[in-house]
């Protein structure tokens, strides 16, 4: 029914050609479908050379911007905004070489900027975020890519929490370059009924990432499962499942994601037990134990 991916972040970061070259056989021999990369800083990894590694393999792909200080479309400074805006646009032209259809993440303020916003400031702030994601948006369709926005929990961001404010945005822009990247990790914390969420979404739900309510492996955990997976097909969701997780290997990533103690015996069990856990799911199976069981 879905494609099954697995996000490189599991792993390593940031992602480089040497690792990717070890990582995605790797990654293709434990049957995922697709694989999805990061895109830390333009030039990590070479898109040309992905390509190829990446037919070779029979892996399609997904990307994911990455947000740090610095990197903000709703800030006061026009050189920020538009350094971003570059910083997005490469991120496109990266991901249509490579053949992925999305850029998922947070594409509108540093993870980790929060501050309070009363009901005009947020109206101003909105309206500069639809006016600076409208031209990135039309850039991204020409180039056949959505640009995936993604809510963060209030903990990572006090802009965009829950699926309705994500909304708020895509439906100003309308356009088919922009839509909602979702997160099960994220929906746990901001939203009080995730089939809801998600069929809320509806037709701009461009992108799934799913993990546990920890971070770790899809299935060790609380959540609704077979909720989750039946509100994706009222909603026609035709893209991959994306497990997302986190290594500690880099500090700042891991800071920002909080991952403070391991999620599994290991990183690959995480990203193994997920794929068995979510094939059984979408099969109609009884599902496996998955990692931290």
């Amino acid at each position: 029914m879905y494609g099954i991916g697995a996000n490189t972040w599991i792993w390593v970061s940031p992602l480089t050609d040497d690792r990717l070259a070890v990582l995605a056989p790797r990654i293709a021999g434990w049957g995922f479908d697709t694989i999805e990369l990061p895109i830390e800083s333009p030039g990590d990894w070479d898109p040309g050379r992905t390509e190829e590694l990446l037919a070779s393999l029979g892996l399609t792909a997904t990307t994911c911007a990455v947000m740090p200080p610095g990197r903000d479309l709703v800030t006061d400074d026009p050189d920020v905004a538009e350094a971003t805006a570059e910083y997005l646009r490469a991120c496109v032209r990266a991901a249509a070489r490579i053949g992925a259809r999305v850029v998922a993440g947070p594409v509108y303020a540093p993870v980790g900027r929060t501050w309070p916003l009363d009901p005009t400031d947020r109206r101003v702030t909105i309206r500069r975020l639809v006016e600076r994601l409208r031209p990135l948006s039309e850039y991204a369709a020409s180039q056949q890519v959505t640009l995936a926005l993604e809510p963060l929990n209030r903990f990572e961001t006090s802009l965009v929490n829950t699926v309705e404010q994500g909304l708020e945005v895509v439906e100003a822009v309308q356009s088919p370059g922009l839509g909602l990247a979702l997160d099960t990790f994220h929906l746990n914390i901001e939203e009080r009924d995730l089939p809801a969420a998600l069929r809320a979404a509806g037709r701009w739900l461009a992108h799934m990432q799913v993990c546990a309510n920890d971070r770790g492996a899809p299935g060790a955990d609380h959540l609704d499962w077979p909720g989750i997976v039946a509100a994706l097909a009222d909603v026609g969701y035709a893209g991959p499942l994306c497990i997302e997780s986190f290594t500690s290997e880099n500090r700042t990533i891991a800071t920002a994601a909080a991952i403070w103690r391991p999620l599994a015996p290991s990183q690959d069990e995480l990203a193994t037990a997920g794929l068995a856990f979510l094939r059984a799911l979408l099969a109609g199976r009884e599902t496996p134990a998955a990692a931290g069981r």
